[in-house]
């Protein structure tokens, strides 16, 4: 498969511009259809009108959008959290934590991801002990024991690699030092806070081992995060956010896939940081139409004024399956080609998923079941 070799003929048909994202006919929409979401062979429509200017949209394929801030309550575990969205490759939770976790995690299914959406803690493990903030990602490879104790309520967006891994992307031309350093990612210490929490020895310790979705309690004696060191290759990691440096072009809208955090196997992470706008006149300015053929799309919003979409605050997510096309809301589209602000001020977590996911049974009080009409010209979406 590795070496397939695409039925592939480039040309241009009708009244068309040249370049994608760039120079469209006046008066026109773009819309991308494109194989492997944006790596492979890709054809691009001028359309008349906006490809998601429908007036009516039914059946299992509507847009869906949750607030996940609405969901109150703080579990004392991540395996009681609410799980949003999940196939066989990942499993999205959000969970809320107010008070010290009394209890270890490990996840014997795959690498772990968190990403702290509020809060603060001290993250206990294994490995040490590292400090976790707002706009942080930490990555927990499978097996790793750890709890959290908050000095501010915690809310987690955990994205679980399920019975594989994490890896970098390859940054190809642009190098391995672009978007971020691997130099930037902190791992655990073993410090003195570490070897202070240590000494808790009072109580028997829980482990709530989770493995093919049942969770098992193994009682110890004795704290057993007492290791005294370590080496490796292997560790937990934490980036945050703001030391994501994003690939710019400002005569080409890049894809989403530009701006790829973390890979596994069928999904892939990705981070919209803040940047500038594209300067060339010609170039588009917002996100593209596009049909979303070979991946489920998912965007969390995290933080500042999500440029392309209407009525939605931090802590929200999205959901697109793939089937249909999708894009900018008309509010945006008004500033398709001029921007009235210098950059975006954004911080958005996307994951796209290989497989198509379910939705959670626990989520269905939090969705914004209007989100599908968002897309109309009215006066609303103004």
């Amino acid at each position: 498969m590795g070496n397939r070799k695409w039925i592939y003929a480039s040309r241009v048909e009708g009244n068309a511009s040249r370049q994608a994202h760039a120079d469209l006919p006046e008066g026109t929409f773009e819309r991308e259809m494109s194989k492997e979401g944006f790596f492979g062979p890709a054809a691009f429509f001028h359309h008349q009108n906006p490809p998601t200017g429908w007036v009516k949209f039914e059946g299992p394929l509507q847009p869906r959008a949750f607030d996940l801030a609405r969901l109150n309550a703080a579990e004392h575990s991540p395996w009681a959290s609410r799980s949003v969205l999940h196939n066989k490759a990942t499993d999205i939770r959000f969970w809320k934590l107010a008070q010290p976790m009394t209890s270890l995690a490990r996840n014997g299914d795959g690498d772990q991801l968190l990403f702290i959406h509020e809060g603060e803690a001290n993250l206990f493990c294994d490995f040490g002990h590292l400090e976790v903030r707002r706009g942080d990602y930490v990555y927990l490879p499978r097996g790793t024991m750890w709890r959290l104790s908050p000095s501010e309520p915690l809310s987690i967006l955990m994205i679980e690699a399920t019975n594989t891994h994490y890896t970098l992307p390859d940054r190809g031309l642009a190098g391995p030092h672009a978007v971020f350093d691997p130099a930037i990612l902190d791992a655990p210490k073993v410090d003195e806070v570490f070897r202070t929490q240590q000494a808790d020895e009072n109580h028997e310790w829980v482990v709530e081992v989770k493995k093919r979705g049942v969770v098992s309690r193994i009682t110890y004696p004795f704290n057993p995060l007492d290791a005294v060191g370590w080496h490796g290759e292997l560790a937990p990691v934490r980036l945050n956010v703001k030391d994501i440096r994003p690939l710019l072009s400002d005569r080409y809208h890049l894809p989403p896939s530009a701006h790829t955090t973390f890979l596994s196997d069928r999904f892939v992470v990705c981070t919209f940081a803040p940047r500038p706008f594209e300067t060339d006149p010609g170039a588009l300015k917002v996100p593209f139409f596009h049909n979303n053929d070979d991946y489920d799309e998912v965007l969390f919003y995290h933080a500042g004024d999500f440029f392309s979409r209407d009525n939605i605050d931090a802590g929200m997510m999205t959901f697109h399956p793939a089937g249909f096309t999708h894009g900018p809301h008309p509010k945006a589209l008004k500033n398709m080609l001029v921007q009235t602000k210098r950059a975006t001020n954004e911080y958005a977590v996307m994951i796209d998923t290989r497989d198509p996911l379910e939705v959670g049974d626990d989520v269905a009080s939090v969705e914004n079941r209007d989100y599908v009409n968002s897309w109309k010209t009215t006066e609303s979406a103004e």
